[in-house]
């Protein structure tokens, strides 16, 4: 077959190209003849379907994501934001924390063991090309129905897949999500997070400057797996054809990443790079066109000179394969030998494969022909922009009216005893040790905080004890009620998370992820579920540092709940200080901070005693989260508070159970005057936490609370072996211990 040429495109412009099949629209395919004045050659063709499919182009979410830089709060430690592979934030003390999360669904579907650890290795790969070591991993992660069949495939293979890429890597996993419903049923949600550490001079950006500089691609070799990879999967409609697809899921070697992480490390050490990227989704076409684009220059790439596993594999499957742990560097003459020996020191295959030029286009060669000639700004940064048409669902009003309050409640004492552990020992609320026990929590020996505490920390200098606190929360029912107010909720949740373990939230990553943008009822979920997390995260002043757009996460017509999961990121200047969950001390206070209200829609009790999913969510009042935030990082630092732990899911009674098994230790309790003991349990108001106090710092915590204007209700003491609520039943912990630990083994057993 003659190779296509650039030479031998402009002189066939007939030839017919399957544009269709790897993903362009007809009008996508002639703005790539307009760009470039002729058709595109087979390679050409193959970097523009990669490099503007919905998960690498954002053509979909673009005009919504501009709010979070319309509307980015004044925030100083904010270092590098939206645009690079991830954010980076000023902690203090020379020290900077990068931080993102991604998401990695449909691989993960198709093969869920390499799609769950490719999502991680990716995700590490983003942290370590900013110039960071990656410290920490976390995994918000989303399935269907627990007792499906299919759960039992997807779920051991993900946790699997996390937990032998990440413990090989020698990173803690601190934290995460497991939440079931059959809206996730055939697309399950994979996000993974990575946290790393570095000194602000040790920032390192994607971009390829300085004519002459070598193009240096190094770390495994390119391979026929993830062909197309995440790039296709991830940007259209599951059906019942896709486990087909198996050969676009990526296959990982955690050990090669681990050596490429450590000679990352010496290579920044030494200074040898002027820009550096990371190759996940697109492979060599996102890698050399966003180099470059961002560079003040052109690139030649000599394509044969990749080093292959495959020696069949031509030159487009080359630039689609998204084969794994691999880096592109832009090094200076000078310092390539040096660069080289350090790879060979650590056992990393790197290779010259071309050279920043003072042009303007991105030209690769294939033995001496060139077969690419394009304006690399047009493949990475200025692919398709879509207004797609949205608008409120017709049955949002009646599920909005479908109340939760109309649903039976508990009618006696007994009732609400059994329904109480009817929720905490659902597979929502109950423990999720059977899958976090796969997990190394405490490898590097810099963990403070993990699983399942309501934020993982990290300490981050080991004289100091400076830390960081991360927590990530989404309640997709919530956001299906009310996607405007669902994303805040989320972020309410993650920034109360981190306030509860007594650091300052200081700036955010989400991951988005929804249905097909083609819907317009999902559209306007997506925009609205936009416009409430970029005008919260500006009332508390938390900046968005980037994130990931997941779409297409449907099966069929059915899409998933509107799931938007935010990471919140903070700092505390002595991880001594930090406050755990555990009720550990009898005799303790308990305090019930923030007002509760009726409010049980998208609630864990409507879902687990009654199957339902109406009404609204819980209001969002950020004022009050900020001074909730306050109270909680004031009383840590100055030791007014032994425990604390948010309350979302399952209202206190989930809480209370929690923080009691977690310390072994039981808690009495008080129904307060003029509430119902049903919602005084369950009720989700948002804005609320629980805390032990010693009776020594009663007064000054209660003043603080008091001066502050947070209501603070003592509602019981930490005490004996049960939760006892007065005048209603007891509950001994370790019959709690048995409800709460049985169920995730025994649907997986």
């Amino acid at each position: 077959m003659t190779l296509d040429t650039v030479k031998h495109a402009g002189e066939t412009p007939d030839t017919d190209q399957p544009w269709a099949e790897l993903g362009l629209k007809p009008d996508e395919y002639a703005r790539v003849r307009d760009i470039l004045g002729r058709r595109p050659t087979g390679a050409e063709l193959a970097m523009y379907s990669v490099m503007w499919s919905e998960h690498c182009s954002y053509k979909s979410s673009k005009v919504h994501l501009r709010q979070f830089g319309e509307k980015a709060p004044e925030n100083d430690a904010l270092l590098v934001g939206i645009g690079e592979n991830a954010g980076v934030v000023d902690v203090g003390q020379g020290y900077a924390v990068t931080f993102k999360v991604e998401s990695h669904n449909h691989p993960s579907y198709i093969e869920p063991y390499q799609g769950a650890a490719t999502g991680v290795g990716g995700i590490v790969r983003d942290i370590l090309a900013m110039g960071a070591r990656p410290v920490a991993v976390m995994d918000p992660l989303r399935f269907g129905a627990a007792d499906h069949p299919d759960t039992k495939r997807v779920l051991p293979g993900v946790v699997a897949g996390i937990g032998g890429y990440g413990n090989c890597l020698g990173l803690p996993n601190i934290g995460g999500e497991v939440v079931f419903d059959a809206c996730y049923q055939g697309n399950p949600l994979v996000n993974a997070l990575c946290v790393g550490v570095m000194k602000h001079e040790d920032i390192h950006l994607a971009k390829a400057s300085g004519a002459g500089n070598k193009v240096i691609l190094y770390g495994a070799r390119t391979g026929g797996d993830g062909i197309g990879g995440v790039s296709v999967l991830a940007s259209e409609t599951f059906d019942d054809s896709k486990p087909s697809k198996r050969p676009a899921v990526q296959v990982g070697d955690p050990f090669q990443e681990k050596l490429l992480i450590e000679c990352t490390l010496e290579i920044f050490r030494e200074d040898l790079v002027d820009g550096i990227q990371d190759l996940g989704g697109a492979g060599l076409s996102c890698a050399t066109s966003e180099l470059a684009s961002a560079g003040s220059g052109g690139m030649r790439v000599e394509l044969d000179r990749v080093p292959l596993r495959d020696a069949t594999l031509s030159p487009e499957e080359i630039l689609m394969s998204e084969s794994q742990e691999r880096m592109c560097a832009i090094v200076e003459p000078g310092k390539v030998d040096r660069f080289l020996e350090i790879c060979e020191k650590w056992d990393v295959i790197a290779t010259v494969i071309g050279e920043v030029t003072d042009g303007e286009r991105l030209e690769i060669f294939w033995h001496g022909e060139q077969i690419v000639d394009v304006p690399p700004r047009t493949v990475a940064h200025e692919g398709p922009v879509y207004e797609r048409p949205y608008a409120r669902p017709e049955w949002q009003d009646a599920l909005q009216a479908d109340d939760a309050g109309k649903l039976a409640r508990p009618a006696t004492a007994e009732e609400l005893r059994e329904q109480v552990l009817a929720v905490v020992s659902s597979p929502n609320q109950a423990s999720k040790s059977w899958i976090t026990s796969q997990y190394d929590r405490f490898v590097q020996g810099n963990t403070v905080l993990a699983q399942p505490e309501d934020s993982g920390m990290v300490r981050v200098d080991e004289d100091t004890n400076l830390g960081v606190a991360v927590a990530t929360d989404g309640n997709g029912r919530y956001a299906k009620l009310d996607p405007y107010a669902g994303a805040q909720l989320a972020l309410a949740e993650s920034y109360r998370n981190v306030a509860a373990t007594g650091a300052r939230p200081l700036a955010i990553s989400n991951c988005l992820n929804f249905g097909s943008p083609e819907d317009p009822a999902v559209m306007w979920q997506f925009a609205e579920a936009t416009r409430g997390l970029a005008d919260g995260c500006l009332e508390l002043g938390t900046p968005v540092t980037g994130g990931n757009v997941s779409l297409y996460n449907q099966t069929g017509e059915t899409a998933i709940h509107p799931t938007p999961v935010v990471a919140v990121l903070g700092v505390i200047d002595d991880v001594n200080r930090r406050t755990p969950m555990a009720f550990s001390d009898e005799g303790h206070l308990l305090y019930l901070l923030g007002d509760t209200k009726e409010e049980l829609g998208g609630s864990a009790w409507s879902q687990v005693i009654h199957d339902h999913l109406g009404g609204l969510p819980p209001a969002v009042d950020l004022g009050r989260e900020k001074l909730l935030a306050d109270i909680l990082i004031a009383a840590s630092r100055d030791g007014m508070i032994d425990a604390a732990h948010d309350l979302s899911d399952g209202g206190l009674i989930q809480a209370l159970v929690e923080s009691c098994l977690r310390g072994g230790k039981g808690a009495r309790i008080i129904v307060p005057d003029g509430i119902d003991p049903f919602v005084f349990l369950f009720s989700e108001s948002a804005g609320r936490a629980v805390v032990a106090v010693p009776r020594s710092e009663e007064l000054r915590f209660g003043d603080m609370c008091e001066a502050r204007g947070l209501p603070a209700t003592r509602i019981g003491v930490v005490d004996g072996e049960a939760i006892d609520v007065q005048g209603q039943f007891a509950l001994p912990l370790e019959e709690l211990r048995t409800a709460h630990e049985a169920t995730i083994p025994g649907l997986l057993a």
